[in-house]
């Protein structure tokens, strides 16, 4: 496995893991606020990353912050950040920044959100299924909303 594959794993990794955290979710856990963040907040600063990493990726380090939109906007905007960078990534073209440092900055810290959101899920009464990640079919390029069905094994 390449770099460019492994980093593109990731990409899918977060597209599954993260669209279990936020598809199906009910209309009130876009505001539930616990932790001084709801999770449309949680939500559109993962887009931050992602449009940073674009960025990055593309020679610029400019951190941008955008005004957090409704859910159903940071959802897309979830899947068309992950969506902009895997083809990025697959185009072949020269990327101005080290993968290794994406992944342990801006991709590491969506991971990091993902699992909030997926905590303030459960203390929302609105939990997730518990399934075995380790079987779950996650696949390079696979990272729109469209995902495998859980591993429940």
């Amino acid at each position: 496995m390449t770099d460019r594959d492994l980093f593109r794993h990731t990409l899918a990794t977060l597209a599954y893991r993260g669209g279990k955290t936020i598809r199906d979710a009910p209309e009130s856990f876009a505001r539930f606020d616990a932790t001084g963040k709801t999770p449309v907040d949680l939500l559109a600063h993962i887009g931050d990353l992602f449009d940073w990493t674009l960025r990055m990726l593309r020679g610029s380090s400019e951190w941008r912050v955008a005004a957090p939109q409704g859910w159903e906007h940071e959802t897309r905007r979830f899947y068309d950040g992950l969506s902009a960078i895997d083809a990025l990534i697959v185009s072949g073209d020269p990327l101005q920044a080290p993968l290794e440092r994406l992944l342990q900055g801006p991709i590491a810290d969506a991971l990091t959100h993902v699992g909030q959101l997926a905590m303030m899920r459960r203390m929302a009464g609105a939990p997730t299924r518990p399934e075995n990640y380790y079987i779950a079919s996650i696949e390079i390029g696979r990272v729109g909303p469209d995902q495998a069905a859980a591993a429940r094994k």
